[in-house]
């Protein structure tokens, strides 16, 4: 039996050259500091990343993209399919805690300044997944065709058409024609299950290669070589496990007591319902669009507003190419931006929800 494990071995290694990834594994190692703890988020993004795929492939089996059989195929999932409802239910929590853990491994970072160098590229590969996580949650929320995620819609494609330039197109393109539409569903279904997964794959692998390659960051405040480091298998790796059970345990109790609903079937032509707004992670940014005065300068205050949350975007993706980590003797900033950014985003979600 023995003998034949081994000859399994032999030709594995030949073919795959398995056993260099294993000494990769087995000698790579884990710093072991004060800050440790925000390690963990990166790998429980990822594991609600794989949740997603998972309970999003069996959503699929039953799902029908047209505006004429989307909703009563999620409510054939809900109330036929055995345990449909709590995949459905696990699906959408585990979107918006994917999402929440990616803006605390991402925040972490920041303030961690883990993007110093050799670590740019790994920084701008993490900034721009979870731009795509946004975009999963944007193009997913559609897909029920529910009364709520198609006004939901309608507002934010009608923020991206007041872009400048482009913003006409972009709205075109993101509905499928001039309004939110059967043809529109169909467009986000294919972003959703297609194009999204497919650009996310690539970005993971170079993330998660970006990330052996370097290993774990230590802090500035930390002194590298005198920080003791922990084995990465099976040390941090059943830490890991614990993390990511705990994450199953969360999920399970958020999906059994608080099912996610259906609501009402979409109707173009009835009204919207008062007090729209899109979902929680982009609560922050319309609240700031209702503030902005209609005009500034003689300039139109949306457009403005909107090109404000593109300026910051980009510089939070080029964030290690400015920082002035890069030149001793300068004052960082960045704790107190990224303090400030987190109150904004706090301060204006609670006002959007409170009135």
């Amino acid at each position: 039996m023995n003998a034949g494990l081994q000859r399994v071995g032999e030709w594995l290694e030949e073919r795959l050259g398995w056993k260099a990834v294993q000494e990769l594994i087995e000698h790579k190692e884990v710093p072991v500091h004060r800050h440790s703890i925000w390690y963990y988020f990166g790998g429980m993004t990822l594991f609600l990343f794989v949740v997603q795929v998972c309970t999003g492939i069996l959503l699929l089996l039953y799902y029908r993209p047209s505006s004429e059989t989307a909703f009563e195929s999620v409510q054939f999932i809900m109330t036929e399919v055995q345990f449909g409802w709590l995949v459905r239910s696990i699906h959408s929590w585990s979107a918006n805690l994917m999402i929440a853990a990616a803006f605390i491994h991402m925040f972490s970072t920041l303030f961690l300044r883990a993007f110093r160098k050799p670590r740019e590229a790994t920084w701008v590969s993490g900034a721009l997944l979870l731009f795509l996580s946004l975009c999963f949650g944007f193009s997913g929320y559609l897909l029920p065709w529910n009364k709520l995620a198609f006004f939901a819609t309608k507002v934010g494609t009608d923020i991206a058409g007041v872009v400048p330039l482009v913003g006409p197109f972009m709205m075109r393109f993101l509905r499928g024609g001039d309004e939110v539409t059967g043809a529109t569903l169909t467009r986000f279904f294919g972003f959703h299950v297609a194009i999204l997964p497919a650009t996310a794959t690539v970005l993971l692998s170079i993330h998660l290669y970006l990330v052996q390659k370097h290993g774990m960051s230590t802090p500035p405040s930390v002194n590298a070589e005198t920080t003791t480091k922990m084995k990465f298998l099976p040390d941090f790796l059943l830490r890991d496990l614990v993390g990511w059970l705990a994450a199953v345990t969360v999920l399970a109790a958020l999906a059994a007591l608080f099912p996610w609903e259906l609501g009402e079937k979409a109707d173009p032509f009835a009204p919207a319902p008062a007090g729209i707004r899109p979902e929680w992670y982009f609560v922050f940014m319309f609240q700031t669009l209702k503030y902005i005065p209609s005009k500034i300068l003689g300039m139109d205050g949306e457009v403005l507003g909107i090109a404000f949350f593109g300026v910051l975007g980009l510089l939070l993706v080029i964030t290690p190419f400015i920082s002035s980590e890069k030149r001793p003797g300068k004052i960082s900033f960045l704790p107190i931006v990224g303090v400030g950014a987190l109150l904004y985003i706090f301060i204006l979600s609670a006002l959007a929800y409170l009135r």
